[in-house]
């Protein structure tokens, strides 16, 4: 079994790392773990073609802002992110927000 310490490579990649391909060596999940500065905000959330993804505010409040318009993703609480569908999050409090999302692929990935 191999360990990947991502909260610090996400803080050496500007507060978010991919866990997928680079290190696992398979196309079947990945996942991706972030943080947002206090006050940081927009930061893109878009699965792309073949994707899907689960997105979960582990550590504080998100604000997702669509052209839908804003939710809030209270700490646990999780949504889940279609192929098509982009927002960003932001993160509205004065300490970092931590947040995962674990994706796989809805169709075949070449």
């Amino acid at each position: 079994m191999k360990l990947y310490n991502i909260n610090k490579f996400a803080k050496e990649q500007g507060g978010e790392y991919v866990l997928g391909m680079k290190d696992l060596h398979t196309h079947a999940c990945y996942l991706i773990y972030g943080t947002l500065e206090p006050r940081e905000d927009s930061r893109l959330v878009k699965p792309g073609d073949g994707h899907e993804e689960i997105l979960l505010a582990v550590d504080g409040r998100l604000i997702i802002e669509s052209e839908k318009g804003k939710t809030v993703l209270e700490p646990g609480h999780a949504t889940h992110v279609k192929e098509e569908e982009a927002f960003f999050i932001s993160n509205p409090s004065e300490k970092t927000v931590i947040y995962v999302l674990a994706g796989g692929h809805s169709q075949p990935h070449h």
